[in-house]
Protein backbone atom coordinates (compact mmCIF):
# COMPACT_ATOMS: atom_id res chain seq x y z
CA UNK A 1 0.00 0.00 0.00
CA UNK A 2 1.18 3.66 -1.02
CA UNK A 3 1.32 5.85 2.14
CA UNK A 4 -0.83 8.87 1.73
CA UNK A 5 2.02 11.69 1.22
CA UNK A 6 3.45 9.14 -1.76
CA UNK A 7 0.70 9.37 -3.74
CA UNK A 8 1.51 11.89 -7.30
CA UNK A 9 -2.20 14.03 -8.02
CA UNK A 10 -2.81 14.09 -11.74
CA UNK A 11 -2.75 17.05 -13.59
CA UNK A 12 -6.16 18.96 -13.78
CA UNK A 13 -7.84 17.50 -16.96
CA UNK A 14 -7.43 20.46 -19.51
CA UNK A 15 -11.34 20.99 -19.06
CA UNK A 16 -11.50 21.23 -15.67
CA UNK A 17 -8.74 23.91 -15.68
CA UNK A 18 -10.67 25.52 -18.47
CA UNK A 19 -14.15 24.97 -16.52
CA UNK A 20 -12.39 26.83 -13.27
CA UNK A 21 -11.05 29.85 -15.82
CA UNK A 22 -14.26 30.77 -16.94
CA UNK A 23 -15.86 30.07 -13.53
CA UNK A 24 -13.96 32.32 -11.81
CA UNK A 25 -14.41 35.21 -14.85
CA UNK A 26 -17.98 34.24 -14.45
CA UNK A 27 -18.24 34.91 -10.28
CA UNK A 28 -16.01 38.00 -10.65
CA UNK A 29 -18.58 39.63 -13.14
CA UNK A 30 -21.48 39.23 -11.02
CA UNK A 31 -19.89 39.37 -7.65
CA UNK A 32 -19.33 43.33 -9.41
CA UNK A 33 -22.97 43.86 -10.49
CA UNK A 34 -24.85 41.45 -7.68
CA UNK A 35 -22.13 41.90 -4.61
CA UNK A 36 -22.33 39.24 -1.97
CA UNK A 37 -26.22 38.12 -2.67
CA UNK A 38 -25.38 37.17 -5.91
CA UNK A 39 -26.68 33.68 -6.91
CA UNK A 40 -24.13 30.97 -7.27
CA UNK A 41 -26.54 29.75 -9.98
CA UNK A 42 -26.56 32.75 -11.84
CA UNK A 43 -22.46 32.53 -11.92
CA UNK A 44 -23.08 28.87 -13.08
CA UNK A 45 -25.33 29.99 -15.62
CA UNK A 46 -22.95 33.07 -16.85
CA UNK A 47 -20.09 30.68 -17.29
CA UNK A 48 -21.82 28.38 -19.12
CA UNK A 49 -21.90 25.11 -16.94
CA UNK A 50 -24.26 23.63 -14.54
CA UNK A 51 -24.50 24.23 -10.73
CA UNK A 52 -22.78 20.49 -9.91
CA UNK A 53 -19.57 22.37 -12.19
CA UNK A 54 -19.65 25.03 -9.76
CA UNK A 55 -19.17 23.39 -6.71
CA UNK A 56 -16.92 20.25 -7.69
CA UNK A 57 -14.45 23.43 -8.00
CA UNK A 58 -15.72 25.75 -5.14
CA UNK A 59 -17.98 23.56 -2.94
CA UNK A 60 -18.89 26.93 -1.06
CA UNK A 61 -19.72 30.18 -1.49
CA UNK A 62 -16.53 31.05 0.23
CA UNK A 63 -14.51 29.12 -1.21
CA UNK A 64 -15.51 30.79 -4.96
CA UNK A 65 -14.89 34.41 -2.83
CA UNK A 66 -11.40 33.60 -2.09
CA UNK A 67 -10.81 32.21 -5.64
CA UNK A 68 -11.96 35.60 -6.94
CA UNK A 69 -9.41 37.61 -4.95
CA UNK A 70 -6.93 35.34 -5.47
CA UNK A 71 -7.13 35.63 -9.13
CA UNK A 72 -7.50 39.19 -8.83
CA UNK A 73 -4.41 39.38 -6.90
CA UNK A 74 -2.48 37.34 -9.25
CA UNK A 75 -3.30 39.50 -12.19
CA UNK A 76 -2.13 42.34 -10.25
CA UNK A 77 1.19 40.45 -9.23
CA UNK A 78 1.56 39.16 -12.89
CA UNK A 79 1.20 43.04 -14.19
CA UNK A 80 4.39 44.20 -11.56
CA UNK A 81 6.33 41.95 -13.27
CA UNK A 82 5.49 42.81 -16.51
CA UNK A 83 5.56 46.17 -15.80
CA UNK A 84 8.82 45.42 -14.02
CA UNK A 85 10.84 45.81 -18.02
CA UNK A 86 8.97 49.33 -18.65
CA UNK A 87 11.91 52.06 -19.23
CA UNK A 88 10.54 54.41 -17.38
CA UNK A 89 9.97 53.32 -13.73
CA UNK A 90 7.77 55.97 -12.04
CA UNK A 91 5.79 55.68 -15.35
CA UNK A 92 5.22 51.76 -14.41
CA UNK A 93 4.84 52.23 -11.15
CA UNK A 94 1.90 54.99 -11.65
CA UNK A 95 0.68 52.64 -14.20
CA UNK A 96 0.40 49.46 -11.72
CA UNK A 97 -1.25 52.09 -8.93
CA UNK A 98 -3.59 53.26 -11.26
CA UNK A 99 -4.64 49.77 -12.93
CA UNK A 100 -5.15 48.78 -8.65
CA UNK A 101 -7.81 51.88 -8.82
CA UNK A 102 -9.34 50.58 -11.87
CA UNK A 103 -9.90 47.18 -10.56
CA UNK A 104 -11.47 47.93 -7.31
CA UNK A 105 -13.44 50.83 -9.32
CA UNK A 106 -15.14 48.08 -11.46
CA UNK A 107 -15.25 46.00 -8.69
CA UNK A 108 -17.32 47.99 -5.93
CA UNK A 109 -20.16 45.58 -6.01
CA UNK A 110 -17.64 42.64 -5.05
CA UNK A 111 -15.80 44.48 -2.36
CA UNK A 112 -17.96 43.03 0.77
CA UNK A 113 -17.39 39.83 -1.07
CA UNK A 114 -13.61 40.63 -1.15
CA UNK A 115 -13.90 41.59 2.39
CA UNK A 116 -15.29 38.22 3.66
CA UNK A 117 -12.98 35.95 1.91
CA UNK A 118 -9.78 38.27 3.03
CA UNK A 119 -11.04 38.62 6.41
CA UNK A 120 -12.70 35.31 7.24
CA UNK A 121 -9.25 33.98 6.46
CA UNK A 122 -5.91 35.35 7.79
CA UNK A 123 -3.66 33.09 6.00
CA UNK A 124 -5.05 34.33 2.98
CA UNK A 125 -4.98 38.14 4.09
CA UNK A 126 -1.52 37.52 5.37
CA UNK A 127 0.03 36.18 2.00
CA UNK A 128 -1.84 38.56 -0.41
CA UNK A 129 -0.72 41.05 1.43
CA UNK A 130 2.58 39.89 1.18
CA UNK A 131 2.45 39.14 -2.58
CA UNK A 132 1.20 42.90 -3.03
CA UNK A 133 3.83 44.24 -1.24
CA UNK A 134 6.75 42.38 -3.07
CA UNK A 135 5.18 43.32 -6.48
CA UNK A 136 5.04 46.52 -5.50
CA UNK A 137 8.18 46.75 -4.02
CA UNK A 138 9.71 45.97 -7.45
CA UNK A 139 8.31 48.60 -9.18
CA UNK A 140 8.97 51.32 -6.27
CA UNK A 141 12.64 50.05 -5.68
CA UNK A 142 13.22 50.69 -9.41
CA UNK A 143 11.76 53.90 -9.56
CA UNK A 144 14.16 54.95 -6.37
CA UNK A 145 17.50 53.12 -8.24
CA UNK A 146 16.47 55.18 -11.62
CA UNK A 147 16.11 58.65 -9.34
CA UNK A 148 12.36 59.13 -9.86
CA UNK A 149 11.23 58.73 -6.94
CA UNK A 150 12.27 59.55 -2.97
CA UNK A 151 13.92 56.71 -1.38
CA UNK A 152 12.10 57.48 1.97
CA UNK A 153 8.71 55.46 1.55
CA UNK A 154 8.22 51.72 1.58
CA UNK A 155 5.70 49.23 0.01
CA UNK A 156 3.70 48.92 2.96
CA UNK A 157 2.93 52.57 3.46
CA UNK A 158 2.60 53.35 -0.57
CA UNK A 159 0.16 50.18 -0.53
CA UNK A 160 -1.22 51.77 2.90
CA UNK A 161 -2.17 55.10 1.37
CA UNK A 162 -3.68 53.66 -1.97
CA UNK A 163 -6.03 51.34 0.05
CA UNK A 164 -6.62 54.50 2.34
CA UNK A 165 -7.35 56.27 -0.59
CA UNK A 166 -10.19 53.58 -2.14
CA UNK A 167 -11.68 54.13 1.18
CA UNK A 168 -12.01 57.84 1.34
CA UNK A 169 -13.89 58.50 -2.01
CA UNK A 170 -17.52 56.64 -1.73
CA UNK A 171 -19.32 58.90 -4.63
CA UNK A 172 -19.92 58.21 -7.51
CA UNK A 173 -17.17 60.00 -9.58
CA UNK A 174 -15.23 57.71 -7.42
CA UNK A 175 -12.56 56.64 -9.70
CA UNK A 176 -12.15 59.73 -11.35
CA UNK A 177 -11.13 61.38 -7.53
CA UNK A 178 -9.11 57.79 -6.72
CA UNK A 179 -6.54 58.86 -9.76
CA UNK A 180 -6.78 62.51 -8.56
CA UNK A 181 -5.50 61.89 -5.21
CA UNK A 182 -3.22 59.22 -6.31
CA UNK A 183 -1.15 61.49 -8.74
CA UNK A 184 -0.87 64.38 -6.07
CA UNK A 185 0.49 61.42 -4.03
CA UNK A 186 2.93 60.36 -6.17
CA UNK A 187 4.08 64.02 -7.44
CA UNK A 188 5.12 64.59 -3.76
CA UNK A 189 6.93 61.41 -3.60
CA UNK A 190 9.22 62.82 -7.12
CA UNK A 191 12.90 63.00 -6.12
CA UNK A 192 13.97 66.54 -6.19
CA UNK A 193 16.21 67.68 -8.84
Amino acid sequence: MVPEAKKTRRKPRADSVRNREILLKAATEIFSVGGTQASLEAVAKKAGVGIGTLYRHFPSREELFEAVYRHEVDQLCDLASTLGHETDAFAALRQWLQANVRLVATKKGMMQALQLAVYGNPELKASSTARMVEALDLLLQRAVAGGSLRDDISAEDLLRTLIGIYYAQPENDWQAKALKLLDIFLDGLRAKA
